[in-house]
């Protein structure tokens, strides 16, 4: 069994309880309200800051020119692709860009970005890769999921097009690819630390979907 399909069949209940979550369930009927719609997309924007400058780590530490030229690429594409994504829905909803970006990141984003920061800083190649692959991989399965039942008119369907896209798809395929490659030959220890990053990254899908469903703020100033 590669890598990735025994990481995700180890994480598969988890999988499922993010797919099912009322965040996922109401933005999959159009039904989410305008209000935790706007908190995910700002925590987002700040969470992809940092999801591609750990991206660019890895491109810096790869160890083919083709996993760097990916690394590089997604790097760049995140913050291109991303940013035209939430500049559609921030002028649809009436937010300020600049206040926006002045919005502190909740102590959820806060977390996750530590982690992805700190595992593609200070851990080797591979773990690092491994902690990237959840976000990639739940997205595209939540985005088909839901594109599957979701209709024409869902106020969402940017959202939804964006993740259950064919590109999209392919890109998590390589992602697996390139992660499955690196586990061939990593030792016995790094493949422990990959399979625990990426649990880690799964854990905090988990709790980003769910601080914006809860529009989690710092509880004190």
């Amino acid at each position: 069994m590669t890598f990735s399909s025994e990481a995700w069949e180890r994480n598969s209940d988890l999988y499922e309880t993010i797919r099912s979550m009322p965040f996922n369930q109401e933005l999959a009927a159009g039904t989410l309200s305008s209000e935790r719609f706007q908190h995910y997309i700002i925590q987002d924007a700040h969470y992809l800051l940092a999801y591609a400058r750990v991206y660019a780590m890895a491109a810096a530490k790869a160890d083919t020119s083709d996993l760097m030229v990916t690394m590089a690429d997604w790097s760049a594409g995140t913050v291109r692709a991303e940013r035209s994504l939430h500049e559609r829905y921030f002028a649809e909803f009436g937010l300020d860009p600049l206040e926006a970006g002045n919005t502190q990141p909740s102590p959820t984003c806060r977390a996750y970005t530590d982690f992805l920061l700190a595992t593609g800083s200070t851990r080797p190649l591979e773990v690092a890769v491994a902690a990237l692959l959840p976000c990639q991989w739940v997205y595209w399965e939540v985005g088909s999921s839901i594109a599957r039942d979701a209709k024409p008119d869902n106020p969402f369907s940017a959202w939804i097009e964006t993740y259950s896209a064919d590109g999209f798809g392919e890109n998590c395929d390589k992602g697996r690819a390139h992660t499955d490659r690196l586990a061939e030959t990593a030792s016995d220890q790094t493949r422990e630390a990959m399979f625990e990053a990426f649990h880690r990254a799964m854990q905090l899908e988990w709790m980003f979907w769910d601080s914006a469903w809860h529009l989690e703020a710092w509880p004190v100033s």
